[in-house]
């Protein structure tokens, strides 16, 4: 059998050629309107010293409206609650505490994952995820805890970096 395959001389433009110069002006002409963002979301906070963000690794998506609070250790081992917040359409919780109000200690910073699940109709495992950590332990610092959810598991991590007061 015999096959034959005809392509277009070096001279005879293709019907592909028109599409790609408009598929790269399109380029250009997006990248240079498009502003360039002087605070984007899921930047430290040099004025926070305690953020949270958290993902819901379901639909890979920010996880909004999520209830938190956060408490310090007390000298007899209690806990006292010192704020309370709710996650915005970006996951992300700034100005919980000021400064002040985070001196060296023991903090816990508990979510109320199983709220946030009902609300998405899912039954989940966790009545809360709880993250508990010394702060200031190496010096004055600022923390952004990142939570990663799903209704039977949750990864948590922090980002601890030097205060720029």
């Amino acid at each position: 059998s015999v096959s034959l395959s005809v392509r277009p001389s070096a001279h005879q433009p293709t019907m592909l050629q028109p599409l790609r110069c408009l598929l790269l002006a399109s380029a250009v002409l997006l990248c240079n309107s498009a502003p360039i963002p002087t605070e984007k979301h899921g930047d430290t906070d040099a004025k926070c010293p305690l953020m949270v963000k958290i993902l819901d690794a379901v639909k890979g998506t920010p996880a909004g409206s999520v209830a938190l609070k956060v408490s310090q250790r007390t000298a007899d081992g209690g806990w006292t609650q010192i704020a309370t917040g709710m996650t915005n359409a970006t996951g992300e919780v700034h100005d919980l505490i000021t400064e002040q109000q985070f001196p060296a200690g023991v903090y816990r910073v508990e979510f109320d994952t199983k709220t946030y699940w009902k609300n998405e109709g899912s039954v989940p495992f966790h009545e809360t995820a709880d993250v508990v950590f010394e702060a200031h332990a190496e010096g004055h610092r600022h923390y952004t805890l990142a939570l990663l959810l799903s209704p039977y598991s949750f990864t948590t991590t922090a980002v601890v970096t030097v205060a720029h007061l």
